[in-house]
């Protein structure tokens, strides 16, 4: 995987936007991604849509850079469509019976596993199997890339744990220098025109009673470069007088 990885999350469920059922997939998933240095590029939770779904697999496959890791709609029931939408999108568009997911799932329901759940082994060509810790109803991959996992979260907690041990190396180290300055934002916009593309900016304007502040934060894979540009800012607020606070 490339370090410059575009994590997307794609969280499926009109329970969701309804208000039926509250997400826990993008908090899980978000932490898990710090704790190796990674950050979301995207998170997108959006209904049990074709149309939408497929809109949304094609975009995130067309980015060069993309890893995805899909949440819901990979049962047996007729609103979930993950699995066939998955093999339009990034395989052939056909279903193939997974050999080992047919067997743990006639293991696990014997005679119940038709004709309904067993339906739930019907992959994408050349579909790898995520472990399933709860029931070993599997979740499954394609390339190593693109993800798919339960909707529910007992389930996909442990999914993306193998994900990110398994397939995503930890990230190159990331530095970080911030302040909070005690000014608006428009007095140190014009700088961060000038920043190298080296640089990621956050700049996150405030408003209280006492007056208007920035908190602004600076990041880059070169420490150099990062301290280079943190004066910058710095060096500025202190000609021009202006207080601020190191975070």
């Amino acid at each position: 995987m490339t370090k410059q990885a575009h994590i997307y999350a794609v969280i499926i469920g009109s329970e969701i936007l309804d208000r039926r059922r509250e997400d826990k997939h993008f908090d899980y998933l978000s932490k898990a991604l710090e704790g190796k240095g990674f950050s979301l590029f995207a998170s997108l939770t959006i209904k049990d849509d074709a149309n939408l779904i497929k809109n949304i697999y094609t975009m995130i496959k067309n980015d060069p850079n993309s890893i995805m890791l899909s949440f819901g709609g990979i049962g047996s029931t007729p609103d979930d469509l993950t699995r066939q939408l998955c093999a339009d999108v990034f395989a052939d568009g056909t279903l193939y019976r997974h050999p080992q997911f047919k067997k743990d799932i006639e293991e696990r329901l014997s005679e119940r596993a038709y004709p309904h759940p067993i339906k739930m082994s019907d992959l994408p060509k050349n579909a790898g199997l995520l472990f399933n810790p709860i029931n070993n109803m599997s979740g499954f991959h394609l390339s190593e890339r693109f993800f798919f996992m339960p909707g529910f979260p007992q389930m996909a907690g442990p999914m993306i744990d193998e994900v990110l041990s398994k397939y995503l190396p930890s990230s190159i180290k990331l530095f970080t220098k911030g302040f909070i300055a005690q000014c608006g934002e428009g007095r140190i916009q014009e700088l961060m025109f000038d920043l190298d593309t080296g640089i990621e900016l956050s700049s996150l304007p405030m408003m209280s009673e006492t007056g208007n502040s920035v908190e602004f934060s600076l990041s880059s894979q070169n420490e150099k470069l990062l301290d280079k540009s943190f004066h910058f800012f710095t060096d500025f607020l202190d000609l021009e007088n202006i207080r601020y606070t190191l975070i």
